[in-house]
């Protein structure tokens, strides 16, 4: 069996977050092959924990990617503060011809674009993607389960990070589909009583206030803070005063432009001149809006850049979203020649500094790796956990399905990916998302 038809058979999406799926990347050509495991997200360790646990599991599929796409070059990326999985990786890596690239522990260097530029010097096309400059991305559980795959093992499990206001801080691997109220309490329950939860992280996750809601492909770990706590205050600021207090406070400073890391890249992100939009309510907000096209949402610019506290990001956020109802054309810059800002590396955001400047410097604990045996009773599954269109369902109410079992494909001549049961059980409902049970 061809590598991508197994990748593509077992359902494996970007496991970072983005959640493309991964046999669409392996159907191409490329130089580089390059593992981020450059976790850059504050408190998150679930990327680290897996390679220093499963170290051969994921070069195995930095292998499989570079003999699917028949590229020359192997590169791991990842922090150079992250001793134990660095160790682990010199360990392994000398016999296969994998070169380790180690990254200062600033943030965003996961980002994709800067994690190609760090490792091959080359810059992605503006609104380009890395296949473009001769590279393939992949995160480091992509890996683990790329090589799960050609062994005949589909995804039914997530890797993730369990940290914050828990008993237990938790790095492991945990059946899909079941509640994030499941996963706090394989992680010892929150001890405190007032909590609220971030998933996918602070910086570009979301606070999520239904707990019955199921852990995904996707789902990326837990940061379970007081609902007092100032950054979960600042998240839940309404969009209409976020936008009312940038446009009376903004002075103009440029200093959400200056530490963009993509405008630090050579892009034309001004987050700086999208502010202004929010002082238009006709035709003249376009002039600035454009902007905001390349911004990848990182959140730097709101929750750390401001010295006024304002949301630069949500201003960028609004203006995509206006751009994109009005069918305007993407702004990619006023030239295709990409060059590195010359303070670019002098501008890095020490990640210490993120955390000081978010308060959260004493949740930043190790969330050691367990194996997790948790045997969920019911598990939901979406239909949709990735880039593309919804899985059709393969199966139906009163099916008894196993382990592993198919339970939705992928539509006929559309980008999608395969979704596959994590409990034995029998099927209860099917409207948008699969629930299954244990009887």
């Amino acid at each position: 069996m061809q590598i991508a038809e197994a990748v593509r058979n077992a359902g494996v999406v970007g496991a970072g977050g983005a959640g493309f799926p991964t046999h669409v990347k392996l159907e191409g050509e490329a130089e580089y092959v390059l593992a981020n495991g450059a976790e850059c997200e504050p408190l998150l360790h679930k990327d680290a924990e897996l390679t220093q646990a499963y170290v051969d599991q994921v070069l195995r599929g930095m292998e499989l990617s570079r003999e699917a796409t028949g590229a020359s070059e192997m590169i791991f990326g990842i922090k150079s503060k992250k001793k134990q999985a660095v160790a682990a990786l010199e360990g392994a890596t000398p016999s296969r011809n994998i070169k380790i690239q180690l990254f200062g522990d600033y943030y965003p260097a996961g980002d994709e674009f800067v994690l190609v530029y760090e490792c091959t010097g080359r810059l992605i096309p503006a609104g380009g993607i890395p296949l473009q400059v001769g590279s393939v991305v992949h995160n480091s559980e992509t890996l683990f389960n790329m090589a799960e795959a050609v062994e005949g093992r589909p995804v039914t499990r997530k890797v993730l990070t369990v940290t914050g206001e828990v008993a237990n801080p938790i790095s492991c691997a945990v059946p899909v589909g079941i509640t994030l109220r499941e996963l706090i309490e394989i992680a010892g329950g929150p001890i405190i009583e007032d909590y609220t939860v971030f998933v996918g992280g602070l910086m570009m996750g979301k606070i999520e206030e239904d707990l019955e809601k199921p852990v995904t492909k996707t789902t990326g770990g837990l940061i379970v803070l007081p609902t007092s706590h100032r950054l979960v205050q600042r998240v839940l600021t309404p969009n209409k005063a976020m936008h009312r207090i940038g446009k009376s406070a903004c002075d103009q400073c440029s200093y959400c432009t200056e530490f963009c890391p993509r405008y630090l890249l050579g892009y034309d992100v001004q987050p700086h001149k999208v502010m202004r939009t929010l002082g238009f309510t006709a035709s003249g907000k376009h002039n600035w809006s454009k902007w905001a096209d390349l911004c990848c949402s990182c959140g730097l610019c709101t929750l750390y850049s401001c010295p006024e506290d304002l949301f630069p990001k949500e201003a960028c956020d609004q203006a995509i979203a206006d751009r994109k109802e009005e069918g305007l054309e993407r702004w990619l810059g006023p030239s295709t020649e990409l060059k590195a800002h010359p303070m670019a590396e002098g501008r890095h955001v020490p990640l210490t500094s993120l955390m000081q400047k978010l308060g959260v410097t004493s949740y930043n604990v190790p969330a050691p790796w367990i194996e997790c045996d948790y045997d969920p009773k019911r598990i939901v599954l979406p239909l949709s956990q990735h880039i593309g269109a919804p899985a059709q369902p393969v199966v139906q109410v009163g099916d008894k399905v196993g382990i592993g079992q198919l339970v939705a494909d992928i539509p006929e001549g559309k980008l999608g990916a395969r979704i596959h049961s994590s409990i034995a059980g029998t099927v209860t409902a099917a409207n948008g998302s699969l629930t299954i049970e244990q009887v």
